[in-house]
């Protein structure tokens, strides 16, 4: 039977296996925000960890039974929902990024990735150096 038309990519698993290891796999990634794993599982993992997201943003009782029915922990459902999403709320979409990691996995030479959460983090203002600070006083003092 040829696959036209199929989306989802099998990762020579059967469902039961496939469906557990995405879990594991996205559990982890909100658990660590970063996930290092084979390029093609990576490329699984981005859509449904985006749409967990999604569901977290709405932060309801039903949204987060969506989430708890994939991840399967409490904890790491109240993390998603109280820490991760906030951080999200200004963001529409593309809430994860896959980098292609250069060396392959030894073994099998499997091409390996890494899947993180583009969680900003705060800037840090460098200190002034005593020239600059010099300088701002005297721009100051001529107005």
């Amino acid at each position: 039977m040829p696959r036209h038309g199929k989306k989802v990519k099998k990762l020579s698993r059967i469902a039961s296996h496939r469906h557990a290891m995405l879990a594991n796999l996205v559990t982890s990634l909100f658990q660590h925000r970063l996930v290092q794993t084979t390029q093609s599982k990576a490329k699984a993992l981005r859509p449904l960890a985006e749409r967990l997201i999604t569901y977290a943003k709405n932060g309801d009782i039903a949204a987060q039974r969506q989430i708890y029915r994939t991840v399967g922990d409490r904890r790491v459902v109240q993390k998603l929902v109280k820490e991760i999403a906030p951080q999200f709320a200004n963001r529409q979409g593309g809430y994860t990024r896959v980098l292609k990691l250069g060396n392959r996995r030894l073994g099998d030479g499997a091409q390996l990735a890494a899947v993180e959460l583009l969680i900003e983090k705060p800037k840090i203002e460098k200190k002034k150096t005593k020239k600059e600070k010099k300088e701002e006083k005297a721009a100051e003092q001529k107005k």
